[in-house]
């Protein structure tokens, strides 16, 4: 996915810089929200440390502090968010779905059946399975563990889509440690090819006999890896237009779905949203948020496909348009040499071979 973020890194940066331009946007009464975004959106995340730490040498004070004392609401946890190492906010973002009355089992979902964290303090994986239970406390401790094969296993294709089978349409009952275990554990690479060959052998799509033979967050968790290995781009283009769609937004997902995918394939997210939305992202975005957290949304977002589309569009329109034109002037002249011929009465077979050659190499 190298490339296909819309967060690069910045060319000529000077942490040092930087620094002092955030200093000064936080300096005296008020802030210049707008300098923090449009600095911070436009480093990577790898320079945005070396920020942070040039701020903590040049000034004593710890950056993320400074902007947690002078923002706030939703446009301060994205921020915070942006500052924040990739590894440590998927921790965080999976230990806030823990902590407290109640667990956010869709954010476990979401984070660990789409990227494996492979560093997490030991006491994670007991906060998670204290916090959760049965079937799909067992199946979020093998995505935590980032264990998964890697590449494809040709020796295995035929025989995990059996299991798969087994396991679910030919038992009374459900095995759902089959699923577990291969879902879990097996590349997106070789899970398509077992998804392929599992059709072949039963007729059903892995999709369908998961809704049948499971059910409640462990069927999630399972449709969620299903979907990742279908497409992860695939996947957070739905996740993102669930977390907007109808009343209400769940500000929670969209800021961890665009923080953690801007430098990763934040394009191919928007190509996909487009795709089976039929609207672009930037737009919807536009629609739901407002203020600096949606400038910041916007800008992470990168651009309007929606605008790119009817650029095209308009180049499309414009070539017709003028292939019509080119035709209607042939067709022209073709009716007016031919009533010219026979009104000299010269329309021979000669005269006419060449009036059809000529249209044939100038409009065909």
């Amino acid at each position: 996915m190298a490339g296909r973020g819309t967060v690069k890194a910045h060319g000529g940066f000077n942490a040092n810089n930087d620094a002092e331009v955030l200093f000064k946007a936080m300096k005296g009464l008020g802030t210049d929200e707008d300098a923090i975004l449009q600095l911070l959106i436009a480093r990577s995340n790898a320079q945005r440390q070396e920020i942070k730490a040039a701020f903590k040498t040049l000034h004593g004070n710890d950056l993320v502090d400074n902007l947690k004392s002078e923002l706030g609401g939703k446009f301060e946890s994205l921020i915070v968010a942006l500052m924040t190492p990739p590894i440590m906010y998927d921790v965080t973002c999976l230990r806030d779905a823990i902590k407290g009355a109640g667990t956010d089992e869709k954010g476990l979902i979401e984070i660990l059946a789409s990227r494996l964290p492979n560093e997490h303090n030991d006491d994670l994986e007991k906060d998670v399975t204290g916090d959760t239970g049965g079937n799909f406390s067992r199946m979020l401790v093998v995505l935590l563990q980032a264990s998964r094969q890697q590449g494809i296993q040709e020796d295995l294709i035929q025989s995990d889509a059996q299991a798969l089978l087994a396991a679910g349409e030919q038992k009374y009952g459900t095995d759902e440690g089959q699923f577990i275990t291969i879902l879990g554990n097996r590349s997106n690479a070789h899970l398509r090819r077992v998804f392929e060959e599992y059709r072949k052998l039963s007729g059903y799509e892995i999709e369908e006999s998961i809704q049948r033979e499971t059910s409640g967050t462990l069927q999630e968790v399972l449709l969620a890896v299903v979907k990742c290995a279908r497409s992860v781009p695939g996947y957070f283009a739905e996740s993102l237009y669930n977390a907007m769609k109808g009343a209400g937004t769940d500000d929670q997902k969209l800021i961890r779905i665009m923080v953690s995918r801007s430098e990763v394939d934040m394009m191919d997210i928007r190509a996909e949203f487009r795709k089976r939305f039929a609207t672009s992202l930037h737009k919807t975005i536009q629609g739901d948020t407002s203020g600096d957290y949606r400038k910041a949304l916007l800008l992470l977002c990168g651009g309007d496909d929606n605008d790119l589309i009817r650029v095209s569009n308009k180049h499309i329109l414009a070539f017709i348009f003028h292939e019509m034109c080119s035709r209607f002037r042939e067709k022209k002249y073709f009716s007016r040499s031919y009533k010219n011929m026979k009104n000299r009465e010269q329309h021979n077979n000669h005269s006419l071979l060449d009036l059809i050659s000529y249209r044939k190499n100038k409009v065909l």
